[in-house]
């Protein structure tokens, strides 16, 4: 059998498995590290003479079957797999909002509250990915994960459609948000899988949350329209779109390298008759125990210690919330003033949508200049900065949202042009998208290998804020009128927006008192140590 040659990283396999640096594992294989120093480590150096004999298979250099490898068509069908996927979930997030009138009539409910609940029962649905079917993923591949789920999310929205009841209907709900969880939490992944190159991979993702910003504002457009005919349909329509994503799910390729290898290994056992060859996934030790213990507790502790993530979390969860009380207040404002019927009100929302294309654009244009710094003899210093690197889009963004919201408040009247308070919402879309890809990218930069539970900690928060928060969407228009309570929500996004601010000013010297961030410094000053001695090394022999 032909000799098993190192893979771009340096695996080679004669070495044993906990050599293998996993691709988008970093986070889990660094388990333990900053809370049981003292531990034993799950995945051991030393082996015994029987593991030696194992051949571990890596992929080589150029290997076509390496997602890095992969033809730049494939690459597109994966980008666009992802998006259908993250559409349908994210249409199903928002769609049950523009049937509230017919819930009321069919079911009998006179409580505003209740109302809320198709809406938010789904996205409390939505803090389960995170947590679950992201680490899943890394071990069974995203292919096999996101079928499941997808699976979940088709069958409990034909449950939606079919639903006696408004508990069977909220019950359901909460089902479809579990399954529909999965596409915003792997997608990401699957992107780094095919995408080594940032810069790509970043422009891919731009796209990814471009789509997760433009498939809530379909939903009320959609339901708002077909609602009238029957409130079972706006779930019809629903599962129809999970049908025709379905083929693009079936013909997409897994993307997960190590799950890869582990396949190939298996048909190579089988060939050649030899029970010894082996992928890296499968000489993993897999401590359900520990990996739990990082799973739910790490991004907790983060959330609660690191003031970058507790004040990113805190800032996106309230933009996130004000994006899901709209579907709330949007019908108290253009209905009670402007006489809107389910479906203008619904196409109020458009604005959001080009608003967040225009911020796309503006990223875009961004990260060119930024590519355009780094590429200078010397780079430019701050093209070497996390803080300025990303954040300057989110001293824009802020003060649009806060734009937006009393743009909204004081000139929704009778006596202004509904279309003026309608174009509030392209400056809250744009501000809304650029909050998102400039703090996310942020925590990304500042916490790498620990990026994975900083996410969970982002997706969590705003998951949890924005099914809560939305209950007091109407109560406080109602009380407070349409411009205070629009102003409220303004002084609070005044107050926010200092956030991406002091991270400018103080981000270094907070990442300095960081845990997480002097343990990534240890470790990027021992593998420069470690190349420094490699080249002295390469350069005697020489």
């Amino acid at each position: 059998m032909a000799q098993l040659a190192p893979d771009a990283n340096g695996y080679h396999p004669s070495k044993s498995a906990r050599g293998h640096e996993r691709i988008n594992r970093s986070d889990i294989d660094a388990r333990f590290v900053l809370e049981e120093e003292h531990s034993p480590f799950p995945y051991s150096t030393s082996h015994s003479s029987s593991q030696s004999l194992k051949e571990v298979i890596a992929f080589a250099p150029g290997d076509q079957d390496n997602p890095h490898n992969w033809s730049n068509r494939k690459k597109s069908f994966v980008v666009f797999n992802g998006v259908a996927l993250v559409m349908s979930s994210t249409i199903g997030s928002s769609i049950a909002a523009g049937a509230s009138h017919q819930f009321a009539t069919f079911f009998n409910i006179t409580s505003q509250a209740q109302l809320v609940l198709p809406t938010s029962s789904y996205l409390v649905g939505y803090v389960v990915g995170p947590l679950l079917f992201g680490p899943l993923s890394e071990y069974h591949g995203r292919k096999k994960i996101m079928i499941l789920t997808f699976a979940l999310f088709s069958a409990f929205t034909l449950g939606c459609a079919l639903a006696p009841n408004f508990v069977a209907l909220c019950v359901f709900r909460l089902l479809v948000g579990i399954g529909a969880s999965s596409p915003i939490s792997v997608v990401g992944g699957i992107y780094a899988d095919i995408y080594p190159d940032p810069v790509t991979r970043g422009r891919a993702l731009t796209i990814f949350m471009t789509a997760t910003t433009f498939g809530p504002i379909l939903g009320p457009i959609m339901s708002g329209f077909i609602a009238v005919v029957s409130w079972r349909w706006i779930f019809w329509l629903s599962l129809i779109i999970a049908g025709v994503t379905w083929p693009i799910l079936l013909l997409s390729s897994e993307t997960y390298a190590p799950v890869i290898l582990v396949t190939r290994a298996q048909r190579l056992r089988k060939e050649n008759n030899n029970p010894n060859i082996f992928a890296p996934l499968e000489l993993e030790h897999r401590d359900m125990r520990q990996l739990i213990t990082v799973v739910l507790t790490r991004p907790v502790r983060m959330f609660l210690s690191e003031a970058l993530v507790l004040c990113s979390c805190l800032y996106l969860s309230f933009v996130y919330a004000i994006f899901y009380m709209y579907f709330q207040a949007y019908p108290t404002t253009f209905e009670g003033i402007y006489h809107f019927n389910s479906g203008e009100v619904g196409l109020t929302f458009l604005p959001i949508g080009v608003g967040a294309l225009l911020a796309c654009g503006l990223y875009l244009y961004w990260d060119r200049v930024l590519e355009r710094a780094k590429a200078r003899d010397p780079p430019a210093a701050w093209s070497q900065s996390e803080e300025y690197r990303r954040l300057p889009l989110a001293c824009i963004g802020g003060p649009l949202l806060m734009l937006s919201c009393f743009w909204l408040g004081w000139t929704a009247r009778e006596s202004i042009h509904w279309a003026v308070p309608v174009l509030s919402a392209l400056p809250f879309g744009m501000g809304f998208l650029l909050l998102f890809m400039s703090l996310i990218n942020y925590l990304v930069d500042a916490y790498e290998v620990f990026a994975a539970s900083a996410m969970a900690a982002s997706a969590c928060s705003r998951s949890l804020f924005g099914a809560v928060l939305p209950f007091a969407a109407r109560p406080m228009y109602q009380r407070l009128g349409v411009a205070w309570a629009c102003s409220l929500l303004g002084f609070l996004s005044l107050a926010m927006c200092a956030i991406p601010f002091v991270f400018i000013r103080y981000g270094n010297t907070i990442r300095e008192k960081s845990s997480f961030c002097q343990y990534l410094k240890q470790c990027k000053m021992q593998e420069n140590e470690q190349r420094q001695v490699q080249e002295r090394r390469m350069q005697q022999e020489g």
